[in-house]
């Protein structure tokens, strides 16, 4: 099993990334969460090829083996204690990074807050009721010392990372839009949080 990769960046989008490590090409699946930390960890390189090291969790099931990377092995542990629960699979639980902060999931998850969990795209009231009685209490230990990343900005970047999510482009255009009506300066995840917000309440 790949548990962990470092290599140059030859592809990225706010779904996927291309790792090259060693001649060889990896396709690893991102949360938009872990793809604002290699926005910013490239940008702060200076064009440069600095290696990006991801926490990788290998998902097999019958002839399909898919990788999922996350930044932080707190987002992996995670991910992998939301895929133990009934109804959720490896995609729906990158959305669900994707759709909240680590800090707020797992906030939402401590308080049992069926209703914040369903907000996310693909995430129904039963599912994210299971969500809530089942993780509840075993997410404590990731809860203390959470970072806050440094998001990146830019509109064209939030409505991929929205269609990406499940939302028609259309939509999200129109989300972002009002957002970026209402706040010119919001950076990345400002814009994403409240486009998703605004997408919710549609």
């Amino acid at each position: 099993m790949i548990g962990h990769l470092k290599g140059t960046v030859l592809h990225k989008d706010p779904e996927r990334v291309i790792l090259d490590v060693g001649g060889v090409g990896y396709e690893v699946h991102v949360p938009v969460s872990t793809y604002y930390e290699i926005e910013n960890h490239l940008a702060a390189s200076d064009g440069a090829e600095s290696p990006v090291a991801l926490h990788v969790h290998t998902h097999v099931r019958d002839d399909v083996l898919a990788l999922f990377g996350f930044w932080s092995e707190r987002e992996k542990l995670l991910f992998e204690r939301l895929i133990a629960v009934t109804g959720i699979g490896p995609k729906l639980a990158r959305v669900a990074l994707s759709g909240m902060s680590p800090e707020e999931l797992i906030g939402a998850l401590q308080r049992k807050d069926a209703k914040a969990l369903a907000t996310i795209p693909g995430v129904g009231k039963k599912t994210a009721e299971r969500m809530a009685l089942e993780l509840s209490d075993k997410v404590d230990d990731l809860a203390e010392g959470l970072p806050e990343g440094a998001p990146a900005s830019g509109g064209e970047d939030v409505v991929s990372a929205l269609v990406n999510l499940g939302y028609k482009a259309s939509k999200a255009e129109k989300a972002v839009a009002q957002v970026r009506a209402d706040n010119p300066t919001a950076e990345f995840s400002e814009v994403l949080r409240d486009s998703l917000k605004r997408l919710s309440r549609a």
